[in-house]
């Protein structure tokens, strides 16, 4: 059978991943490329199916990202959606204007009335909410497209035409707040498309491992390994790919948790891989010295695991790629084509401009956090590590807000494991995907012991998630916040208060740096 792949392009919305995000739901392979593909990288990629993304353009506005437009003339079904909906109108003869006054402008959940005898609209209520975010109007349709919904203010809330397999959609079906938008993606990539849904993380780790193989040869392989569930798959990936051919570095950078040095040396003690621990808390330590800035921060640590892995590579001898557990959301926090830069992962835009490898691997580059642990599974990996909560990188680098120094470090090290442990304890680990304290750089007066302290503040940070690039915060129960709290100031020196955060991702992000 044909391999079945959708081509989703970028137009530089911060969140377009989203979709490739649902595509892969229905069991359907897809990538996201810029608008920058060119028509033969499209040809050769072969798709059943074109998604064009959101972006924060006008489609008529000078420099606004375009498309080639003989892609509508390749015979593959497209689905434009907000700004991708504009520029399918633009393209084909219609008419895209600023909205004239603030009822053609839709912002928010919208009442929607759709035909559901339009094949994306198949099987789903004639009514529903969906989520609209442009201040574009589409004045005038293409010849050969039907309205297909329409809400109270805008009468082309979704085109079609049936005919060539093009429909376009001023609403993010991508988002959840759209009640049946994952339904109109399947119907898009089943009904039109024709999909069969075939794709499975079995599979995706099948052609890995096939394509490491071509690519490493007979080459020797370094592998950053912080313990995490990214860099532990990837691990384990290129273990079967290449085998001895394969030297995994532990950096002990000094920012990590509580023990966790100790536990990820003997959690990786059994494998049959080659294994480096490399202490190097001074190092890093003495180069973070009185810097206060995030993104500093990130790029001094990214550069410094680099300089680690070319000191230890020099070590082992002629080692030709440097092997990463970046993921998907990594890549588009750091910023891709026109997608603004959110922060800087060490392993992405962290990274120095010149590196001495032959090639730096990224084999999880385009899975999402779920498919990650979906590919352990599959790998034979302990369900332990693969359900493990993210740790960044930079470790608590980014939860010192401020300047790093030992004794802060050490402080929350504490702290946090007594957050987590106090969450452990009320078996509510299954309830949240990502907890963790931050030692903020407020200080503020409390009373001890009948005494003024003039101390700092900590911030508890736990968050629910299917994929991390929205987020919303854990209700964790006030009982276990208050034992969490009266353990920290009772046995952590230098805390006297306690905050929770309570915002969701977007407006924040999960860290806080």
């Amino acid at each position: 059978m044909k391999r079945e792949a959708v081509l989703i392009i970028d137009f530089g919305g911060q969140y377009n991943q989203l979709i490739a995000r649902r595509v892969r739901e229905h069991h359907v392979y897809c990538e996201l490329k810029s608008y920058t593909v060119t028509l033969d990288e499209i040809r050769a990629f072969d798709p059943i199916g074109i998604i064009f993304t959101g972006g924060p353009g006008s489609v008529y506005a000078p420099g606004a990202p375009q498309v080639d437009p003989v892609i509508f003339d390749l015979g593959v079904p497209i689905l434009g959606i907000c700004y991708g909906c504009q520029l399918m109108a633009h393209h084909l003869g219609g008419q895209v204007t600023p909205a004239q006054d603030d009822a053609a402008r839709e912002y928010g959940k919208t009442h929607t009335y759709f035909d559901t005898d339009c094949r994306l609209f198949r099987g789903l209520p004639a009514e529903s909410v969906t989520w609209m975010s442009h201040g574009d109007y589409m004045a005038r349709v293409p010849e050969g497209f039907s309205l297909a919904a329409h809400s109270d203010n805008c009468p082309n809330v979704a085109i079609a035409d049936e005919a060539r397999g093009f429909y376009g959609v001023q609403y993010h079906p991508e988002v959840n707040h759209t009640e049946y938008g994952a339904q109109m993606l399947k119907n898009f990539l089943y009904e039109v498309c024709g999909a069969h849904g075939t794709w499975t993380m079995g599979d995706y780790k099948k052609t890995a491992v096939a394509g490491l193989r071509e690519k490493i040869g007979g080459g020797k392989v370094l592998l950053a390994l912080s313990g995490g569930v990214d860099s532990s798959v990837a691990a384990a990936l290129l273990a079967e790919a290449v085998g001895s051919q394969l030297t995994c570095v532990f950096v002990d950078h000094g920012l990590m948790r509580k023990d966790e040095g100790d536990e990820v040396e003997a959690a990786f003690a059994p494998w049959p891989v080659n294994f480096a621990r490399v202490n190097a808390e001074k190092r890093f330590l003495d180069k973070l010295a009185g810097v206060t800035e995030p993104e500093r921060k990130r790029k001094i640590i990214g550069e410094e695991f680099i300089r680690v892995f070319e000191e230890e590579a020099k070590k082992i001898g002629a080692v030709d790629y440097l092997v990463q557990g970046t993921i998907y959301p990594d890549v588009v926090e750091s910023g891709t084509g026109d997608a603004a830069v959110i922060k800087s992962h060490h392993n992405v835009g962290g990274l120095p401009d010149y590196v001495d490898f032959k090639e730096i691997i990224e084999p999880l580059r385009l899975l999402f956090k779920d498919e990650v642990r979906q590919l352990g599974r599959e790998l034979g990996l302990p369900e332990y590590l693969v359900t493990r909560q993210p740790f960044p990188g930079p470790g608590l680098a980014i939860r010192v807000i401020g300047d790093i120094t030992k004794e802060k470090l050490d402080t929350l090290r504490q702290a946090d494991y007594i957050f987590r442990d106090e969450v452990a304890k009320a078996h509510l680990e299954g309830t949240m995907d990502q907890y963790f304290a931050v030692l903020t750089n407020m200080r503020s007066v409390g009373v001890m012991g009948d005494g003024r302290t003039y101390d700092y503040t900590l911030a508890l940070r736990s968050v629910t998630t299917s994929d991390f690039m929205t987020a919303d915060w854990t209700r964790i129960p006030y009982e276990v916040l208050d034992a969490v709290s009266t353990r920290i100031v009772n046995e952590v020196p230098g805390i006297n208060r306690i905050v929770y955060d309570i915002t969701a991702k977007p407006p924040a992000t999960v860290e806080w740096e």
